[in-house]
């Protein structure tokens, strides 16, 4: 019988995406999420520290929720066309559900999303999960959720 490995929660997630900026932009405006580390200013590269930085990141940065460490890093150049998006029904990430602690943080989260333009589903009860859901896209279409479990 072979052995298991025991894990922890997530320690961190990285994205790929067409647009750093944009979207940690969104991320931290929208989702207050902050920023962790980032690209070191140009000039450092002398620094062994800058360097491993800067390989780390491919050119990206990373954002913090609480414990969650949340990398973004730019999309290779066959794949900065607009026409490729993200598709949960390809191999990979379906989507990501960060948790917001109540229902009356969903109904404020949708109205925030509304105050920013930002498209969204219904808020749906999951009964058999015993939480409820607010689904929607960020700017490279990757589906978020943000979950509150019943009280």
């Amino acid at each position: 019988m072979a052995n298991t490995i025991a894990t922890g929660p997530i320690h961190h997630i990285r994205m790929t995406v067409t647009d750093v900026e944009r979207s940690r932009a969104f991320y931290t405006g929208l989702l207050g999420f902050e920023v962790a580390a980032e690209m070191p200013a140009a000039g450092d590269g002398d620094d062994p520290v800058a360097r491993g930085v800067a390989e780390a990141l491919m050119g990206g940065v990373v954002l913090r929720s609480g414990n969650l460490l949340f990398g973004l890093r730019p999309a290779g150049a066959d794949h900065q066309a607009a026409r490729d998006r993200f598709d949960e029904h390809r191999i990979g990430l379906d989507h990501l559900s960060f948790d917001v602690g109540s229902r009356d943080a969903l109904e404020t989260a949708a109205r925030t999303l509304d105050a920013w333009g930002v498209p969204h589903g219904e808020i749906k009860d999951l009964v058999g999960f015993g939480i409820y859901v607010l689904a929607f896209r960020d700017p490279d279409n990757i589906q978020l959720e943000l979950t509150a479990a019943y009280a």
